[in-house]
């Protein structure tokens, strides 16, 4: 692969000195990179082959790390990173110890804000912005928002708040086909056609500059005629929501014009209030496969360049989940599914097309779906909201004061439980147990295999609890070989020790167990809340160790350590689980291997004492 101007990009000024045409090469060599990257590491590729030109233009029109660009989603940013210096590492991208798939300030100086999940830029650009004029500092701040960014409450709880202040801060919004208030007819072409060219923009500076200096009357004159010049715009601009908060909007522009991108950045910067610029992209430009099928290359496994991505085939949770639900909902009408813009993800596509009146997919929005869902069951129907487990903590709030506090069945499947690998720590499901089991009333299931979920989503559908099914992503080998009807599986060996788990760890609790013999184990089918009865059984063991694929602080293991001295437990207790950090990016086995969750990590801490602190 031909990188022959790509590799003498050390940072963004290389980027200006370019012309026209070796600006074109560039961007199909960014394109090769991203693609082959991906093919082998797996990664979001779609939205980052679309935002290629976007991120040309604005290394040239502003100057990272002076200026803070964040990108949001973050993964619109491979293009970000090998404009910056990072070229010669590109090729570790979303491994271990590699560079991480979203924006990471630990990373480079050109990354100035976490980005992992979305909708947070247009807020912490503009926090960055205002204390960069607080602090006589050079330079601003750009929030680049797209890709379904702009569907989250938190950009437009920004939005708001930006509005009201007179600034030059600028958001770019990428718009790769989402939904965004369209534009009418004929005067809205020649319009924007107009707007879009630098003339238009110098001359509408020097009228106002000249009419400010009338004497007495030129402020006021200003004024009016923004206003007329304000209500004929609105009359062709019809229902734009960013003129309507105070903005100044530009555009649409075509995303992969470097030139016509730059002049309008550039004629941004000129204004004294907080402008908006739309800028059309076509999500997966480049590559054949993904501009045809943009969804199914948003994020991929390491694939063929020359075949295309292709479904592994393999069965995995988040299908059988969807089947599950399919399956309900032929028997009862009152069956819902909500997703966050997860559709397929979640594997809601099939649900999604035999039951169009009963399935809702809201957009990055999690507090809505929650409170969305506790509404539909307050109305009576019978609401599963499917979620990733680090999507879920947007959530938090709605569970407690719209679904608890009423004790609405609300069901949520929480998918993309536990460690979930190259994504990193945005999207670690490792909180969810310890958030979800604060809540009063909140019932939490943790399936280790296909035939337990089935069982627990078709459990659950009939009884009147708000709970969580909570379980991992991928696929399991191993069937069902335990009672999973009950709240509680155990193996019994006549052992004075007992190994305590759930979730996907079982299977590797079960060949530890195996290997150091003289060991019980008991499997939480229901995590919590915990089994009282249980509880009284553990107490006859002289040690336990409680593997947990989640943060320790807050956990399942936590609960049971204070339940097993309220009742006066008098042996050695050791909890092993993550130590309240976040989780870095590495694969599922090597994570768990890192941690001492796997088989051969719990045989080890099962035949050393002190390996873990004693509770």
């Amino acid at each position: 692969m031909d990188q022959h101007i790509l590799c003498d990009i050390h940072s963004p000024d290389d980027v200006k000195k370019l012309d026209e045409t070796q600006l074109s090469e560039l961007c199909t060599e960014i394109r090769d990179c991203i693609t082959e990257t991906v093919s082998k590491n797996g990664g979001h590729l779609a939205s980052s082959l679309g935002a290629v030109e976007l991120t040309v233009a604005l290394h040239r029109a502003f100057s990272s790390p002076k200026d803070a660009i964040l990108f949001d989603v973050g993964h619109q940013s491979y293009a970000h990173k090998l404009l910056t210096g990072r070229f010669d590492r590109f090729s570790t991208l979303r491994t271990e110890g590699g560079l991480s798939g979203f924006m990471r300030p630990q990373e480079s100086e050109h990354d100035p804000f976490v980005t992992g999940h979305s909708s947070n830029s247009i807020a912490a650009a503009y926090g960055i912005y205002r204390a960069k004029r607080m602090r006589g500092e050079a330079g601003t701040a750009v929030a680049v928002i797209g890709d379904g960014a702009m569907t989250g409450g938190l950009a437009y709880e920004a939005l708001n708040n930006v509005g009201n202040g007179r600034s030059n801060f600028i958001i770019v919004l990428n718009d790769n086909k989402m939904s965004i208030s369209r534009n009418v007819g004929t005067w809205s072409r020649a319009f924007t056609r107009l707007r879009n060219r630098p003339h238009y923009h110098h001359l509408k500076f020097a009228v106002n500059r000249f009419v400010l200096r009338i004497p007495w009357i030129g402020g006021a004159l200003n004024e009016g005629l923004a206003k007329i010049k304000d209500y004929f715009r609105g009359l062709v601009y019809r229902n734009n929501v960013f003129m309507g908060l105070g903005y100044n909007y530009l555009g649409p522009v075509n995303g992969h014009d470097i030139a016509a991108m730059e002049s309008l950045f550039k004629i941004a910067q000129g204004y004294t209030r907080p402008s908006v610029i739309h800028v059309i992209t076509t999500k997966g430009k480049g590559y054949a496969y993904a501009e045809n099928s943009p969804r199914s290359y948003h994020g991929v496994s390491p694939f063929d360049i020359e075949l295309g991505a292709s479904d592994s085939g393999k069965k995995n949770f988040s299908d059988v989940a969807g089947k599950t639900l399919c399956r309900l909902a032929e028997k009862d009408d009152k069956i819902c599914a909500i997703t966050a813009a997860m559709t397929t993800g979640t594997g809601l596509l099939d649900f999604s097309s035999r039951f169009k009146n009963r399935f809702f997919d809201v957009g990055i929005a999690e507090q809505y779906a929650v409170t969305f869902g506790a509404g539909l069951a307050k109305g009576g129907m019978k609401p599963f909201f499917v979620v990733y487990s680090s999507f879920l903590q947007r959530g938090y709030d709605q569970i407690i004061h719209d679904a608890a506090i009423e004790h609405l069945p609300l069901k949520l499947l929480v998918d993309r439980a536990g460690i979930v690998g190259e994504d990193g720590e945005s999207h670690q499901g490792v909180f969810d147990a310890a958030f979800l089991s604060s809540v009063p009333g909140m019932e939490i299931y943790s399936p280790a295999c296909y035939e337990e979920l089935e069982y627990r989503i078709e459990e659950t559908a009939g009884n009147d609890s708000l709970c969580a099914i909570r379980y991992p992503r991928g696929c399991v080998g191993e069937a069902a070989d335990f009672d999973f009807r009950q709240d509680v599986s155990t193996e019994l060996h006549g052992g004075k020790n007992a190994v305590v788990t759930y979730g996907r760890i079982f299977w590797h609790a079960k060949q530890a167990v195996k290997a150091v013999g003289n060991t019980d184990l008991y499997k939480l089918n229901k995590i919590y809340p915990l089994d009282l009865q249980t509880i009284e059984k553990l107490k006859k063991y002289e040690r336990i160790d409680f593997f947990e694929e989640g943060i320790r602080s807050g956990g399942i293991a936590e609960h049971l350590a204070g339940l097993l001295a309220d009742s006066g437990y008098q042996g050695r207790y050791f909890i092993h689980a993550i130590e309240n950090k976040f989780v870095a990016q590495a694969t599922v086995s090597s994570a768990l291997r890192h941690y001492g969750l796997d088989a051969d990590g719990m045989v080890l801490r099962l035949t050393k004492d002190a390996v873990t602190e004693e509770v």
